[in-house]
């Protein structure tokens, strides 16, 4: 784990595909190779079982009994430095090294369109008609309690916008119900949705590609709330420095990445439903149940010789994709507060414990009367740390917002819940949160100033901590005997 690490500059470039950057990782010492797992229950387990570790490794799942040539990948961006390959950025030493990493970029950051491409590895293979067969592919049965199979967890649904005819690329959960049909939730106020109810109430089918298998990138881009109306093959290719090539699809010409390892194309009908989950879920429940779900009649596979397909495991936290969704998350939320105009943020950051969205810190060097307000007021309302919120914290910059224990330090010594905890209500959420009556999709939360009172800040009792000077000294003289241990 303590090998050189080759970034984007050691290559001249980023990686161009999903193999490319596995390769990258495992150079690193980040892949576990594991042989002969079945896609019923094993694969779902030895993820579970893998991150439950310290420093876990992402998963190349190989010899896949029955078959043959398939491969599956299972958390590639879920360590600082699969982060740190993925988005090309320097190794880090901190969490938040890669936080203000991304939020450094996004001061820069410019969407890049994809380019237009008539040939890729996509389409080494083309079927249709009766060879049309999605369980070709080894979707796992990720759970025990799963209402079946799911191509599509490390996904992209790909949809373009009937009115503003821009492309989504969101990451919504896909479940196998037959060899052409696959159902697709989406949870109310997602892009993907969105667009989907635009098509269904103009009477029309709406057209959809799910790719399973491409750069993590892309999955870093579907899985997190980027503005509408902002292609994630756009913002990914910000990120990357250069543009996506796409292949536009044979029926509906909807672009697809030139090097995907699986993509299936089809539509959603109106009134075309089938019974979808329950799924374990990245809250650690089976949130959700099982209810009618649009099906996606698939009319076509596109896929490369011997495919990877793309593997996220939710789980009670954390899980093999947790970690990245807390630097993504924080990273965004850190550059909306800032573009919002507020001053003096420390740094941000998203807990897995609170899977990975519920429980958000941000720090923050008080200059003004209601500074720590207004921090914690745009955390928990700007588009990044809206959806299934619970929980926003907002500290002093002498607080790690990554440390826990400083974090509830701080919350027990500095807010008074009285005065420093408000409730907003009615805010955005969805059926996955398990503390929700079926139906309701909205949630409250908890906007907590653990900061020291800013009338008080001259005469709040100092903190007991030897001084950085002090600590170094002493560590220098016993240095010797402090590596003894």
């Amino acid at each position: 784990m303590n090998k050189p690490l080759r970034l984007w500059n050691d290559y001249d470039r980023p990686h161009a595909d999903l193999r490319e950057a596995i390769e990258r990782m495992e150079r690193a010492g980040e892949l576990l190779r594991i042989r002969g797992a079945d896609w019923k229950l094993e694969m779902g387990t030895l993820a579970e079982i893998v991150y439950r570790q310290d420093h876990p490794p992402a998963i190349l799942f190989e010899d896949i009994p029955g078959y043959p040539g398939c491969r599956a990948a299972s958390g590639l961006t879920n360590s600082a430095r699969r982060m740190a390959i993925t988005l090309g950025f320097p190794v880090p030493s901190h969490p938040l090294d890669v936080v203000r990493a991304y939020r450094d970029r996004m001061k820069v950051h410019k969407p890049i369109p994809p380019r237009v491409v008539n040939d890729g590895p996509v389409l080494e293979n083309v079927l249709k008609g009766s060879d049309v067969n999605v369980l070709k592919f080894p979707a796992p049965l990720l759970h025990e309690h799963d209402g079946g199979r799911y191509i599509g967890t490390d996904d992209l649904v790909i949809m373009r916008d009937p009115e503003e005819n821009w492309v989504n690329c969101g990451t919504y959960r896909a479940m196998v119900h037959g060899p052409d049909k696959v159902g697709l939730w989406m949870s109310p106020g997602k892009h993907g949705r969105q667009i989907r109810e635009k098509y269904f109430k103009q009477g029309k089918p709406c057209p959809v590609l799910i790719s399973c298998g491409h750069d993590p990138l892309l999955f870093l881009a579907g899985g997190n709330e980027i503005r509408f109306g902002l292609s994630e093959y756009d913002y990914a290719a910000g990120h990357r420095g250069a543009p996506y090539e796409v292949v536009e699809s044979e029926l509906h010409g909807l672009p697809m990445p030139a090097h995907a390892e699986i993509v299936l194309e089809g539509a959603l009908h109106p009134g075309d439903t089938l019974p979808e989950g329950p799924f374990g879920e990245f809250t650690g429940y089976y949130a959700g149940g099982r209810s009618e779900q649009p099906v996606v009649r698939v009319e076509r596979i596109y896929h490369r010789n011997d495919p990877i397909l793309g593997l996220a495991c939710p789980m009670v936290p954390p899980s093999d994709f947790s970690y990245s969704k807390s630097v993504m998350k924080a990273g965004m939320i850190w550059d909306e507060v800032e573009r919002a105009g507020l001053s003096g943020v420390r740094g941000v950051w998203v807990h897995e414990p609170g899977c990975a969205r519920m429980f958000n810190v941000i720090s923050i060097k008080q200059a003004y009367a209601g500074h720590a307000k207004q921090a914690a007021l745009l955390a928990a309302s700007c588009q990044s740390g809206s959806y299934l919120g619970r929980f926003v914290v907002v500290v002093d910059d002498d607080v790690d917002p990554a440390n826990l224990n400083e974090v509830l330090w701080a919350m027990c010594t500095r807010c008074d819940p009285a005065e420093d905890i408000d409730i907003l209500r009615r805010t955005w959420s969805g059926p996955l949160d398990p503390r929700l009556p079926e139906g309701v999709t909205w949630n409250s939360r908890a906007v907590i100033d653990a900061c020291r009172p800013f009338e008080m800040l001259k005469d709040f009792p100092p903190v007991v901590k030897a001084s950085d000077e002090l600590r170094d000294k002493v560590r220098q003289k016993f240095e010797d005997q402090l590596k003894k241990r």
